[in-house]
Order: C-alpha cells, then structure tokens, then sequence
C-alpha cells in the first residue's frame, strides 16, 4: 500500500491555517484529502473542568494522539492536511519521531503580530494574547518546504502554492533535514546536534 502524503500546516492561533486547509480540500484534485486540526481533537475532549496538572497531562497525550492519528491515517494511504501550532519543542520532535518524513510537505503559515492580534479579537473564540505568546515559538525551528504569509495572500492564493510544490516536493523535505539536525530515531528518542 502506498503511503498517503502530509500537508503539515504551522503557524500560530488565527494565523489561518484552518482556511488555507478548507482551500486544498477544494483545489486539490489528485486523490482524497482529509483535514486533521488540532483544534478537533481538542474539542472532543471531556467538558468538565480540570486542575492546572491533570489539564496539561490532558493536552499532552491528546496533542501525542493527534500526532498518531495522523501517521495511521498516513500509512494506509490517506492524504492529509495537518493543521497544528507547534508551540513546545517537544511537539515538533514528536511529529519528526511519528511522522514519514519524506511524505511530509511542511508549510510554515505566517502574519504579522498585528494582524494576528486583529483577527484573534474578532473571532473572539481564542483567549486575548495567545497568538502573541505563540508568536515567537511555533517557527523558531526555522525550516520549511514551503511559506505563505496570510496578510499578503489570501487562503485561496496560499493553497495554490502549496498545490503547486507538493506536485513537484523537495527532495530532502524540511522533515527530514530537521529530523537529521536533530538527531530523532524511530524509537522516540531526541538529541539536539550542537
């Protein structure tokens, strides 16, 4: 069976990941697309409230099974479109432990502070500053495939691009050049290379 590819989108809270992923879903015609967002996941979690620690155990192991489910949905041959914020370390070593790299397109979604601000307040369904706390983490690995910036171009217009270099994917991609610098093995195991 032929491994499906990953469109791996990251960017911060209302950077417009999640719009960019409606437009392949549409413009995409070369097999079946699925869309896979963290905030999904999220949401099918338990409604009741919970303690500081039992929460941030929750969001680990629900952000560990997201990334799991994207390599299972990955393996038997689905194409997937990820749409994630990769704002702790660990998440990005995680995905490169999970995740084939070779089948990984990864798309670096950006916009500028004040933009982010902006549309975080009119959705008004994120808490005020997460975009900016995210702002300075979730690109600091610094390697993409390919980069879009959504105050610049509109969904449709970044989607197209990102259509247009998966058909041709860099060879290595950004997944593996990152998994090579830092060492990730199948095992699960991360070295940083100094």
């Amino acid at each position: 069976m032929t491994p499906g590819r990953i469109i791996f989108l990251n960017g911060t809270s209302s950077s417009g990941k999640s719009s960019i992923a409606r437009e392949l879903l549409d413009i995409l015609d070369d097999g079946v697309f699925f869309h896979l967002a963290v905030d999904s996941f999220n949401s099918m979690r338990t409604k009741r409230e919970l303690g500081a620690e039992e929460l941030d155990a929750a969001l680990r192991r629900t952000r560990m099974g997201f990334h799991r489910s994207i390599a299972a949905m990955a393996e038997v041959g689905n194409h997937v479109v990820v749409d994630h914020v990769l704002s702790e370390p660990w998440r990005l070593l995680d995905c490169l432990t999970v995740l084939p790299a070779e089948d990984v397109l990864f798309v670096g979604v950006h916009c500028p502070l004040d933009v982010l601000v902006r549309r975080e307040m009119a959705r008004g369904d994120r808490p005020p500053g997460l975009a900016a706390q995210q702002y300075g983490v979730v690109h600091s690995h610094g390697d993409y495939d390919v980069e879009c910036d959504t105050s610049k171009e509109s969904p449709r217009e970044c989607a197209q691009r990102i259509k247009g270099v998966l058909a041709r994917r860099p060879r290595p991609t950004a997944f593996t050049r990152l998994r090579l610098g830092r060492q990730v093995s199948a095992g699960g195991g991360a070295t940083s290379r100094a």
